[in-house]
């Protein structure tokens, strides 16, 4: 696989070679952003590899199976926790493999190395014997992601977050995907707060979406009949992205309706799920628990890790994406149910402020099932608000976060670094 990729013609070889170093090549935010950035790349001319952790072919963006996006898979015998923990730790020395054995085991060739997530990889990048140019894209700093209730947990948290503070500070260039984590990073990273980042706000593949679009099915079989409005949360199963909010705004909601409006109502939960992830395997039972005791099991379907087809199809057929994370680094959610004119209902914080016009293409709301539902009760009663949500939404998606801008903004720090 790897030497296929260095195998061209002359002039590609003159172009930059970045190989991207990404944990958990699954199906997320950060994954999409990282295959997005390896397209759009390769759009440019470059030459691209992506290496991981773990890859599976199954549970991926279609993308990473085309042969001419060589994926490289090193150090998946390591282990992802002990006996359920230190997951973090694994997380690191898995990571800290890949890197090694780029360096020191691969002949690879490249300019640039894009890593994201995980950064304690930085200095084992460093001992290259040739030195490369290193570009961290910080998501939102990892230490933030985590709860340290016991005393204890704060003791194998403080070396951790040390490193990764430290070695975010090796990077070449760091890059942030919102205004908003720009300002948790300076925040949270002290020593770097005079550290100069760029935004570059994760794009959308449009032309991924409209050729889903042409291929994709109805959702027939997969959903009862005589649903009139459909509302969607699409996000991992994950208790952070509060997916519960979503089902109790539907709860409430229903309470505002007539039997007859009440009965053509529906939500469908769906989003990334492993089954080597623990909290992935829990928290969809507890969504199913949750849903049960609102009484929503006749109008609420859940739905495993969707391909691409079935997520453009839902977000096309759906009458407002409900968002419902807080302090969302970014989301790329929003930004795929605008391109598909569907109206975004999210938590008035983090990245939403950024991507979502509200009372425009979506609204802002406050994290409650009151206010959720008060948004969906006006997007089901107002055919005419919806409709115009939805182009506004599309033209927002095109002028501020194409493919082609964000191509062209990743490529000049690609050149830049690689000078």
């Amino acid at each position: 696989m790897v030497s296929k990729c260095e195998q061209g013609s002359g002039e590609i070889e003159r172009m930059p070679r970045v190989v991207f170093l990404h944990p958990d090549l699954g199906i997320g935010g950060a994954e999409r952003l990282v295959v997005d950035a390896a397209v759009a790349l390769k759009s440019q001319g470059c030459s691209v590899q992506i290496w991981t952790a773990h890859y599976d072919p199954k549970h991926c963006f279609s993308e990473t199976r085309d042969p001419d996006l060589p994926v490289v898979c090193v150090g998946d015998w390591l282990p992802t926790s002990v006996f359920g923990y230190l997951h973090a730790l694994c997380a690191y020395l898995r990571m800290i493999y890949v890197a090694f054995y780029l360096v020191f085991l691969s002949s690879v060739e490249y300019d640039v190395i894009f890593c994201d997530q995980v950064s304690v990889c930085i200095p084992v990048l460093r001992l290259s014997r040739r030195r490369k140019k290193v570009l961290f894209y910080c998501h939102f700093p990892d230490q933030l992601l985590t709860q340290r209730k016991s005393a204890l947990k704060k003791l194998y948290r403080a070396p951790i977050d040390w490193l990764e503070e430290r070695t975010t500070g090796m990077a070449d260039l760091i890059l942030v995907n919102s205004q908003f984590t720009a300002g948790i990073f300076r925040e949270t990273f002290c020593s770097l707060s005079q550290v100069h980042t760029d935004v570059l706000y994760p794009s959308l593949n449009t032309n991924t979406f409209n050729q889903l679009s042409t291929k994709a099915q109805g959702l027939q079989g997969l959903l009862p009949e005589g649903i009139s409005h459909l509302f969607l949360s699409l996000n991992r199963y994950e208790r952070k992205k509060n997916l519960g909010l979503a089902l109790e705004a539907l709860a409430v909601l229903r309470c505002s309706l007539t039997p007859g409006q009440r009965a053509g109502v529906h939500l469908v939960i769906a989003g990334g799920y492993d089954d080597r992830v623990t909290e992935n395997v829990q928290h969809y039972i507890e969504l199913n628990e949750l849903a049960e005791q609102l009484h929503l099991e006749d109008c609420v379907t859940f739905m495993r890790s969707p391909s691409d087809s079935l997520k453009v199809v839902l977000l096309q057929t759906s009458t407002a994406v409900l968002y419902t994370p807080s302090r969302e680094h970014f989301g790329i959610v929003p930004v795929e149910a605008m391109y598909c004119s569907c109206p975004v209902i999210a938590v008035n914080s983090g990245g939403p402020l950024e991507s979502v016009a509200d009372g425009e293409t979506g609204f802002l709301c406050e994290p409650t099932a009151e206010a959720f539902s008060k948004a969906m009760e006006r997007l089901i009663r107002d055919t005419r608000l919806r409709r115009d949500m939805g182009q506004a939404g599309k033209r927002r998606v095109e002028e501020r976060f194409s493919l082609q801008a964000f191509s062209d903004q990743l490529y000049g720090y690609i050149v830049q670094l690689s000078k």
